[in-house]
């Protein structure tokens, strides 16, 4: 009788096992039985040479950026524009993750829980938010810089425009492309998955910092002489900009303002407001994970605390995390979080269920973004220029972030319209490029005229 029990026992304990691994199949399998179905080892629907035989990546109008013709996966006729969205589409040998034709495969194989891959070889139709024509613009802009620029609506969350540069023409890879230093980092998508010093676009923070902790920071006044000593380091300006209050000092990006304003605030201050702004944070783009950002606050001299303020020291920022930041300054200080796919049709012609569009957290408080945009609008009209950004409500801010002794400053210019029906924040880093004003300020001006009025 103790036999039986303990063999009942047993088979009770052997059931449980198998219903606990029965449910953590069918969990799996729901989160991704599509990868499965669309993984490159399953031959019904890759070639021989392991390139996605089905499916159509299209652009928000319609554009057919890759798709099979004769048997053989292709691309859009125009060469530029196959390089200024490679890293949006993929290329055929699989090494841009962020590509469509890569982590997006299961979309282009019209894969479904129901139907599974059933007419594959007819393939999907994914329709990306990208417009080729924005991205076409800002791949010319870059002008062979390294560097990337993206647009996105602040409301709706949808990205119009992301170009990551170096790139090349997936139907022509260089032969130099993993010797030569021209193609460093081509496979890289920058925006998402690169981080940068920032230079003065961090000053943004610092800013949003002071406006709720230094209670009379809006009645003083600073005064610069072209450096300023902050504990043992020596906080070198860009120009001499004797005294200004905090609106000048933010238009004049001051170093010397803006060191002793960090130093004020102290290490603590400014790692709350920067985890709150969503820098150290990753964003999911349709489940492409972005790179974080990073600062290093421990044990922090009240020096280095001054060049960290700055947007120098050991900072680094995603691209694609500033931009957003960027939209929630726009939007009262909650943004829409971004994606890539517009829409999807499977291989029957069922169209995916409209994107219900998701915010972030607070990342500013209501009230000093208002005050932030209303600052980073006079940034435009007293330093940059309201005409070179004709019929736009422009809010920015610029940076020129120095990466080491006898290398050309990374530039930076970063911010958001307000205008009613052109909701978008941006960011154009051009890598060594120089001046952000001068330099990224142009590239994002030529970007934004062709969204904005469509020249």
């Amino acid at each position: 009788m103790k036999k039986i029990e303990q063999r009942a026992l047993v088979c009770r304990i052997l059931a449980l096992l198998l219903a606990a691994g029965l449910c953590l199949f069918l969990v799996r399998y729901f989160r991704s039985a599509g990868n499965w179905a669309s993984s490159a080892f399953n031959r019904h629907l890759y070639d021989s040479a392991g390139q996605l035989a089905t499916g159509t990546v299209l652009d928000r109008d319609g554009d057919v950026l890759s798709s099979i013709r004769n048997g053989k996966r292709t691309y859009y006729d125009g060469e530029t524009v196959r390089k200024a969205t490679l890293h949006a589409v993929g290329d055929l040998q699989g090494n841009i993750g962020t590509g469509a034709l890569n982590a997006f495969a299961d979309k282009l194989t019209g894969y479904s829980l129901l139907n599974g891959a059933f007419g594959a070889g007819r393939g999907g139709e994914l329709y990306l938010t990208l417009d080729a024509r924005y991205n076409y613009e800002a791949y010319q802009a870059l002008n062979g810089h390294a560097g990337t620029v993206a647009v996105y609506n602040y409301k709706t969350g949808e990205i119009l425009c992301m170009v990551s540069a170096p790139s090349y023409d997936p139907l022509h890879v260089p032969e130099d492309i993993e010797t030569n230093d021209r193609w460093k980092g081509a496979y890289l998508n920058r925006f998402l998955s690169s981080v940068f010093t920032p230079g003065s676009v961090y000053k943004t923070v610092t800013l949003a910092a002071a406006l709720e902790n230094i209670p009379d920071l809006e009645t003083r006044i600073w005064t610069c002489s072209g450096d300023v000593r902050v504990g043992e380091e020596t906080v070198v300006c860009s120009g001499i900009h004797g005294e200004q209050d905090i609106g000048d000092a933010f238009a004049n990006s001051c170093n010397a303002a803006f060191a002793q304003i960090a130093a004020e605030l102290g290490a603590d201050t400014l790692k709350r407001y920067t985890e709150r702004a969503g820098l150290t944070s990753s964003y999911s783009v349709d489940d492409l994970p972005t790179a974080r950002g990073s600062f290093s606050w421990e044990s922090m001299t009240e020096g280095r605390l001054g060049w960290a303020g700055v947007g120098q020291d050991q900072d680094l920022v995603n691209p694609c995390a500033l931009m957003v930041y960027m939209g929630a300054i726009a939007n009262g200080g909650r943004a829409a979080e971004p994606y890539l796919i517009l829409r999807t049709k499977n291989a029957l012609g069922v169209p995916s269920l409209p994107h219900i569009p998701e915010k972030t957290g607070t990342l500013v408080d209501r009230s000093t973004a208002e005050k932030l945009a209303d600052m980073m609008s006079a940034n435009v009209e007293k330093t940059y220029g309201t005409r070179r950004f004709p019929n736009m409500d422009l809010c920015a801010k610029s940076g020129t972030a120095e990466v080491g002794e006898g290398q050309t400053p990374h530039a930076w210019f970063a911010g958001f319209l307000r205008n009613e029906d052109a909701p978008y924040a941006f960011v154009a880093l051009v890598e060594n490029g120089g001046s952000g004003n001068a330099v990224a300020g142009t590239v994002a001006g030529k970007v934004l005229d062709v969204i904005v009025n469509g020249y």
